[in-house]
């Protein structure tokens, strides 16, 4: 993985043509990037955001952020009603109890 910007971008290897290839994860505008060494492939990147991000700015466009960190998730109703019991009689908020929990268990 490579970061620019608080974008990640994620990269594989082809061997047969010896090249590198990568695009940004987080957004939902593509962006990709390309080298035939680690730091043609980082420069790529950066080049990449920068013009991506200079679009955006032209067109007065918002550009796509990474991770807003708003999830969105379906739950069975139960479990629903246990997540807000627990929240509430620890006096938390469900989205500040998700979270906790979710630390626990995040690398």
């Amino acid at each position: 993985m490579i970061e620019y910007k608080g974008y990640t971008g994620v990269f594989e290897y082809d061997e047969d043509y010896e090249f590198f290839a990568g695009h940004v994860i987080d957004t939902r505008d593509g962006i990709n990037f390309e080298g035939r060494s680690v730091m043609e492939l980082k420069e790529s990147m950066r080049r990449a955001v920068d013009d991506y991000l200079e679009f955006c700015e032209e067109k007065g466009r918002e550009p796509s952020k990474p991770y807003s960190g708003r999830v969105l998730i379906r739950i069975d109703p139960e479990l629903h009603r246990e997540l807000a019991a627990k929240a509430g009689s620890q006096r938390m908020s469900m989205n500040a109890y998700i979270a906790e929990r979710l630390r626990e268990i995040a690398p």
